[in-house]
C-alpha cells in the first residue's frame, strides 16, 4: 500500500490544519476530543504525564476518527523516537531544536538504514501492523512527518540552517519558552516576541516548510493563518476543561445561588440526568 499520512500531505499543499493539544493523559478523554474534528490532536509527552504506554493508549483511541495524531516527545532522544515510531506515530513534534545539528540528529533518528538510523524492528510493532503492511519497510521514511520546535533567542538565529535540514516537513513556534528566552517570560504577546515569531513565520514558509503555533486567542490564530501558518493549535484540552469548570461554578454565588436565583442545589436537581 501507499505511504498514507494525510496531516503531511496536507501541510505539504498548504492545507491550513487547525489542531488541540492533549495533556490530560487519559486515553478516554483523547477519543472524545476526537469526536470534536479537529484536524490534528497534540498528544504532549514533554509537559503532561504521559508515557510510552498512555501515548499508545491515545494513539489507538484517536484511530478510528479523521483527527490525526501528533505526539510530542520530552527531547530528541533516538531510542525514544524509535518506540514512538515503533508504537504507530507517523508524526512527531520534537521540541527544543537550537541548530540545524539537532535538526539533522532528530531526522536521522525518524528514518531507516541508510537514510538514517531507525532501528529494524517493525516486525514486532503496531506501526507494520505486526507484518500485515508487508511494504512498510519500504514506505515508512515517506509516511513519516517530522516537526521540530524553535523556541529561543538561539534557533531564531539558527532558524534558516533548521529550516534548510531535509527530514524536517515543518518548524513550530514555541510562544512561551521563546517569550521567556528573550527575557519576557510570562508575556509572548510583548511586541518584541511578536515580531519576532512573525519573523520566523515568515523565513520558514519562505524555506517551503510548514510553519506552526499555538495561540488559545482566535484572532490571533487567524492573524498565524493570514501569515502563513499551516498548522495552528487554538487550545488544550485541561485548559478547556479548567475554564469551563471554572465558569460553571462562577455561575453560582458562595451562598449556593445561581444568577437565576434559585439555590444551586435545587437547580442541579432539576437539571439532573
Amino acid at each position: 500500500m501507499p505511504a498514507h499520512n494525510p496531516f503531511k500531505s496536507a501541510l505539504a499543499a498548504g492545507q491550513p490544519q487547525i489542531g488541540l493539544w492533549l495533556t490530560m493523559a487519559d486515553a478516554y478523554l483523547a477519543e472524545v476530543a476526537a469526536t470534536a474534528s479537529f484536524d490534528w490532536l497534540l498528544i504532549d509527552g514533554e509537559h503532561a504525564p504521559n508515557d510510552l504506554r498512555s501515548t499508545l493508549a491515545a494513539l489507538q483511541a484517536i484511530a478510528p476518527y479523521p483527527s490525526h495524531p501528533v505526539v510530542r516527545v520530552p527531547l530528541g532522544d533516538t531510542a525514544l523516537i524509535k518506540q514512538v515510531l515503533d508504537i504507530g506515530a507517523k508524526s512527531l513534534l520534537v521540541p527544543m531544536v537550537d541548530t540545524a545539528e539537532q535538526a539533522r540528529a532528530v531526522a536521522a533518528a525518524t528514518l531507516y538504514p541508510p537514510q538514517g538510523m531507525r532501528g529494524m524492528g517493525s516486525a514486532v510493532a503496531r506501526s507494520s501492523r505486526w507484518t500485515d503492511r508487508t511494504d512498510y519497510l519500504d514506505i515508512a521514511d515517506d509516511e513519516i512527518c517530522l516537526l521540530v520546535q524553535a523556541e529561543t533567542v538561539t534557533a531564531m538565529k539558527n532558524l534558516p540552517d533548521i529550516c534548510a535540514v531535509d527530514g524536517v516537513h515543518g518548524v513550530f513556534i514555541g510562544p512561551a519558552d521563546l517569550s521567556a528566552s528573550m527575557g519576557h517570560r510570562s508575556d509572548p504577546a510583548h511586541p518584541d516576541v511578536q515580531a519576532a515569531i512573525e519573523n520566523a513565520i515568515d523565513t520558514i514558509v519562505a524555506s517551503g516548510k510548514a510553519a506552526g503555533i499555538i495561540t488559545p486567542d482566535p484572532a490571533l490564530a487567524e492573524h498565524y493563518l493570514q501569515r502563513g501558518c499551516s498548522f495552528v493549535a487554538v487550545g488544550v484540552d485541561v485548559l478547556v476543561f479548567a475554564n469551563a469548570a471554572r465558569q460553571l461554578r462562577a455561575r453560582f454565588g458562595a451562598d449556593g445561588v445561581s444568577a437565576m436565583g434559585v439555590p444551586a442545589k435545587e437547580n442541579a436537581t432539576r437539571r439532573a440526568y
